[in-house]
């Protein structure tokens, strides 16, 4: 069932987090954690394996301080137990290179700032 996904919304904007988080709770998911940069959402893969409620999905922004999305991203597919993740890049960046560096960093799908809650 979609509204058991466990959903990591990596941003370090504490509004944004809260607004997405509330936008994927209107939608009916639940189990939703947060990181505030990508070291952090690193670490929350261990912790939700650990208590049994493995994250399936990866919200993340691109610019963020101690580790960015373009690395979070990169360290996901680097990962043989977190590759098959699906990853949404969630960003003020539309440029062109902006969006095919995600791309080529291996997000699945990129929406642009701001966006509307049918958008996610």
């Amino acid at each position: 069932m979609s509204s058991e996904l466990h959903f990591l919304v990596v941003n370090d904007s504490p509004i944004m987090r809260h607004l997405i988080t509330c936008l994927l709770k209107e939608l009916g998911y639940i189990k939703i954690s947060e990181a505030n940069d990508g070291a952090m959402a690193l670490r929350s893969f261990k912790a939700a394996e650990t208590v049994g409620a493995p994250i399936n999905f990866v919200i993340t922004d691109c610019h963020m301080p101690i580790m960015d999305g373009l690395a979070l991203i990169r360290s996901i597919r680097e990962s043989p137990a977190l590759t098959h993740l699906p990853i949404l890049m969630v960003t003020p960046d539309a440029t062109k290179e902006n969006i095919l560096a995600a791309v080529e960093a291996g997000t699945d799908d990129y929406i642009v700032k701001p966006f509307r809650a049918t958008a996610l």
